[in-house]
């Protein structure tokens, strides 16, 4: 019983510990701390409102997704490319067993990063705390460093991703409209082009007027004749120079009005019903398009207003990496915990052998 006690728990405890005196190489830590969080108008005035309000200002789904990518095969692989992971992290002296292996496929490779980065995020404030070890604290301070760095990259393209794709929807409402106001705008342009005319309803408007004017020049004609032939005779030339302006008055009123579908009869009343029905067809047409045009006009001037706020708020919604604590340089090694990993290995040899030496004599005494 004793040989086994010696081989199952001195040994290993005292192999543990001299390993742990000896040869584990020194590994120093380099901490930081950051919160993601978004541009608002509420900004806090002090670094206190800082640390209380930074789950205000930051997305915890977003945290979530840095935390997850600091602890990604894509976060190993940018390490890997920018220090060279075997070269960093290589075995120190004697050290194999914190030191990280040679050629390792990425699954390894992020097996042992794991071991050696750690980040704690805290709900309720939205502070992360990330720690980096290494075997020097340059070394960690600089892989700390890059870590935020590329964190920072993330924040950003995620932040860039969520403002274009708002961004995206209210351009595309701008450039229907746009597309609408300039279709609205040529119909209009090809209408007057054929039509010679700028807007028939004021032409019409002036028409109206021209034979308005016209039927009181024809009533003060007639009540001067009515007045010079209580005067004069019949065949008097002033008497045939007012009926002559009295024709050629009723005649002209009577152009006009046949150009506007009003006052002919018979004959005559089909041509103007042709004609008020091609004024009319004229003038509902263009303020059809008149409305349309308005209607585009107004739909153009709202989108562009929508794509003013849709700006904004993207801008007010935008998020980034605020950096409280810079990566810490340490002055002495913090781990391994050298005492603690003696102590845990010798009571862990005692388990085991205690669990090994009752299964012995519960099997020999049922035999």
């Amino acid at each position: 019983m004793a040989a086994t006690f010696l081989a199952a728990v001195v040994v290993p405890s005292v192999s543990a510990s001299l390993y742990m005196a000896f040869v584990a190489a020194d590994q120093y830590h380099s901490s930081s701390s950051f919160s993601v969080r978004s541009i608002d108008s509420s900004q806090p005035s002090d670094i206190l409102g800082m640390f209380t309000q930074a789950s205000s200002g930051s997305t915890v789904s977003d945290s979530y997704v840095l935390l997850d990518f600091i602890l990604s095969e894509r976060m190993v692989e940018a390490v890997d490319k920018a220090f060279g992971l075997d070269a960093i992290f290589a075995a120190r002296g004697l050290d194999y067993f914190y030191g990280i292996g040679r050629s390792l496929p990425i699954e390894d490779k992020l097996a042992y990063w794991r071991d050696m980065v750690s980040v704690n995020f805290d709900h309720t404030s939205g502070i992360m705390t990330l720690e980096v070890k290494a075997f020097t604290p340059s070394e960690s301070q600089k892989i700390a460093s890059f870590v935020i760095s590329q964190s920072e990259k993330l924040v950003n393209e995620l932040s860039l991703s969520a403002r274009d794709e708002v961004l995206k929807v209210a351009q595309g409402e701008v450039r229907m409209a746009e597309e609408r106001l300039s279709n609205a705008r040529t119909a209009l342009r090809i209408y007057r082009d054929s039509s010679q005319e700028a807007d028939p309803v004021e032409g019409a408007k002036l028409a109206m007027q021209l034979v308005a004017s016209l039927d009181q020049q024809l009533v003060g004609l007639k009540t001067e004749l009515s007045t010079a032939l209580t005067q004069m005779g019949e065949n008097t030339p002033r008497i045939r120079l007012m009926r002559s302006q009295i024709n050629s008055l009723e005649k002209q009123i009577q152009q006009e009005r046949q150009r506007f579908g009003t006052g002919a009869t018979s004959k005559q009343a089909r041509s103007a019903a042709t004609a008020f029905t091609d004024v009319a067809g004229r003038i509902q047409q263009y303020e059809t398009l008149e409305t349309d045009r308005e209607f585009a006009e107004r739909a153009y001037t709202s989108s562009l207003a929508g794509l003013e706020k849709a700006r904004i708020e993207a801008s007010a919604k935008q998020r980034y990496l605020a950096v409280f604590i810079k990566p810490t340089l340490s002055e002495m090694a913090q781990y391994p915990s050298r005492i603690l990993n003696s102590i845990l290995v010798l009571l862990g040899a005692l388990l085991a052998w205690g669990v090994a030496v009752m299964a012995y004599y519960n099997i020999r005494d049922r035999n």
